[in-house]
């Protein structure tokens, strides 16, 4: 793949935009290392499109600068910056070949039609479709149309690859094939590369790092084990998997933590940076993979009774309710033994591996 540019950072430097008097984006500050993948994570409307697309040229920031590498792009045209897209509903031209659709950019930047058809030949190996070139879109899969679109976007050598919403089209299990496609492409290429998403477990599954939007700003930026164990606020907490929120009260500082009294009764030792006074209002919150049901009682545990048991993959979702009436969902393994009867009781408390968040309460 001679060729190919050495992977470029991307700094955005305090982007702001509105539409008719409504921020969308509020001093959004991101840089993106060489060869990171990174997911820009919300909910719909936080504006992680609209950063996509002034990033792509698309859109011409209010405030703020765009930076590829020590070159702002800023005032460049879409065609210059030098950056490939793959947009959700693939864009493929119908009338054209697969081998005209990848060749389309290369077209557009005035290379011969020998670099051309070396590229696209190179290009449908990389994307496993050798075979495919006389092919029209009409005539390929979902997951066939989402390789030629990725293989159009690698094609002219982009300094910067965008992913709106990459996946949205794909079934289930063309899905999970596809992101791996696109990580293994997305290193063999040593590409920086931003993914728009408003699903978690995309995000998580290939993603370096994971910027979560919300109301035109960034409310954390980690790694997906950091998003996931360490949420900076219970927006992240709550739109990143599944979690137990518990009322409780500060009771002392210990090494690292907390010790909290919780509202159903057990006492956690939930660990945190933030400072906090005894007698404080606080949620705690804890992954329903990181509780269990027990038979015994304790300290750390409380009382629950067993409403529902469901099979989800390896797991038993298990859903109790505690003596005050909250709610828990615990996530066991799926083995002989593992469930307890429907309407029995049972004792709730932490796993070993627990990993519970500490949030102060307005």
């Amino acid at each position: 793949m001679s060729g190919v540019p050495a992977a470029q950072p991307l700094t955005l430097d305090g982007i702001t935009h509105s539409y008719g008097g409504a921020l969308a984006l509020d001093n959004v500050t991101l840089e993106i290392k060489g060869g990171e993948l990174l997911a820009l994570l919300g909910p719909s409307g936080c504006g992680k499109t609209t950063l996509l697309r002034i990033v792509a040229g698309f859109i011409e920031q209010g405030n703020g600068k765009v930076v590829i590498g020590d070159r702002p792009i800023d005032t460049l045209p879409p065609s210059r910056r030098e950056i490939g897209i793959v947009f959700q509903n693939y864009a493929l031209f119908p009338h054209m070949t697969v081998a005209q659709n990848i060749a389309y950019g290369l077209a557009a930047r005035g290379e011969s039609r020998a670099v051309q058809a070396a590229r696209v030949e190179e290009m449908l190996a990389i994307v496993q479709m050798t075979g495919f070139a006389d092919r029209k879109p009409k005539q390929l899969s979902g997951g066939q149309q989402q390789r030629v679109a990725l293989a159009r976007a690698l094609a002219i050598r982009p300094r910067i690859l965008l992913l709106d919403e990459p996946f949205a089209a794909l079934d289930k299990n063309l899905r999970l094939d596809m992101q791996i496609e696109i990580k293994r492409l997305q290193r063999q290429f040593a590409l920086t590369a931003i993914m728009v998403t408003h699903d978690q477990d995309e995000a998580m599954a290939i993603a370096d790092r994971i910027a979560v939007m919300n109301r035109g700003r960034i409310e954390q930026l980690g790694t997906p084990v950091q998003i996931y164990d360490e949420p900076a606020s219970l927006f992240v907490n709550g739109f990143i998997g599944s979690s137990n929120l518990v009322d409780g009260s500060v009771e002392a500082a210990v090494e690292g933590g907390y010790r909290v009294a919780l509202a159903t009764g057990a006492r956690w030792t939930v660990p945190s940076r933030q400072r906090l006074e005894p007698g404080a209002p606080v949620i705690v919150s804890v992954r329903p993979e990181q509780m269990i049901l027990a038979d015994e009682g304790g300290e750390e545990r409380f009382p629950v009774t067993l409403k529902l048991s469901l099979p989800i993959g390896g797991e038993l979702i298990h859903d109790v309710t505690a003596a005050d009436g909250a709610s828990f969902k615990v996530a066991l393994p799926r083995r002989p033994g593992a469930a307890v009867a429907s309407g029995g009781p049972a004792f709730c408390g932490l796993a070993e591996h627990a990993r519970p968040s500490l949030f102060p309460k307005s």
